[in-house]
């Protein structure tokens, strides 16, 4: 009998979507990869030393030479599936030559953590508000999953949530492998939502680093970060859950505390004395938590849930209000 190739599109050139095609590569079975980057160099560096340049460059990439394009139309055009994986901040960008009709009939999958600006919506919401995708059509895919332990094949779990069980039990299939697990939620907001949360905390976690708070104020901060989180998302979504399961609680912890997270980096900098500015410019990476935070402060004029750590990281980096106070009130809140 004839394996039938179900043929996915990856869109993105960073560190996660390096990661994604690398573990795609190392579960062919049933499919065909193709991938989409910005960077026409980048794309030849790949053809000549199959490897990313840029972006986990340990990590060895096999993908036919012409299944990879700067021509985003006419790479998705076989694909029956999508993995979105570039910064919420650039994905209108990114999609700004498709229409509705390109994505007709495609399985979407977004492995961005983070929200659309000027939008103010979370990935699934933007797909289905500008490009008509249904939400049975959409996978949202969750840590807790670091790209730099993909690429040292560290044993790492990931969580597909989609409102359709069969779609998300299938996807998550094409991603085991002997490092990666999988577990299948039917939680696409809750997921999403958590993803961008827990940039939000990392950055705060970061500035308290910075700024000279130990291990012991870093635990209350994060116990309280998930109780904040477990409000935001039964205001915005209330269904049963346990925000206990690692796609929330666990996502978040290691966001948090890990060496590799670029928003735990970006908030370190901020706390150190460093402009907003200043540390994008010297980290050369993109933290979502930033423009998260700005989305996640609109979005909860219109609920008003008591999210005093994300006020604290909102003050700090739009208001430019001292790390050392803001911290300082914020430690007076938490329990």
């Amino acid at each position: 009998m004839v394996q039938i190739q179900k043929k996915i599109a990856v869109v993105g050139g960073g560190s996660w979507a390096t990661a994604i095609v690398k573990i795609l590569s190392d579960n062919l079975i049933g499919k065909e990869i193709y991938w989409w980057m910005r960077n026409q160099e980048a794309i030849e560096h790949i053809r000549h030393y199959n490897h990313n340049p840029h972006y986990l460059s340990s990590v060895e990439i096999r993908i036919p030479d012409e299944n990879l394009s700067t021509n985003l139309k006419d790479l998705i055009a076989p694909c029956e599936l999508i993995v979105l994986n570039v910064p919420a901040a650039f994905l209108k960008d990114a999609l700004s030559g498709i229409s509705p009709e390109d994505l007709k009939g495609k399985k979407i999958i977004s492995a961005i953590k983070g929200i659309v600006p000027d939008e103010n919506m979370i990935i699934g919401e933007f797909l289905n508000k500008h490009y008509q995708i249904p939400f049975s059509d959409i996978i949202v895919i969750s840590g807790p999953c670091h790209a730099e332990e993909v690429a040292l094949e560290k044993l790492s779990y990931l969580t597909i949530a989609s409102q359709d069980a069969g779609l998300a039990a299938d996807f998550a299939a094409m991603l085991n492998t002997r490092y990666i697990k999988t577990n299948v939620s039917d939680d696409i907001y809750g997921t999403e939502y958590s993803a961008v949360l827990k940039n939000i905390y990392a950055i705060a976690s970061g500035i308290c680093r910075g700024i000279g708070y130990g291990d012991n104020f870093q635990a209350v901060l994060i116990s309280n970060a998930i109780r904040e989180t477990s409000r935001f998302v039964e205001a915005i979504h209330p269904i049963q859950r346990d925000i206990k399961e690692s796609a929330y609680l666990g996502d978040l912890l290691v966001t948090a505390y890990s060496q590799f997270s670029r928003n735990r980096t970006f908030g370190f900098m901020v706390g150190k004395g460093y402009t907003v500015t200043s540390a994008q410019l010297e980290m050369n990476m993109i933290a979502e938590g930033y423009y998260a935070v700005n989305c996640l402060h609109q979005i909860n004029k219109t609920y008003k849930v008591n999210m005093p750590i994300c006020r604290a990281v909102y003050a700090i980096l739009y208001e430019r209000h001292s790390p050392q106070i803001e911290m300082k009130l914020l430690s007076e809140q938490l329990t």
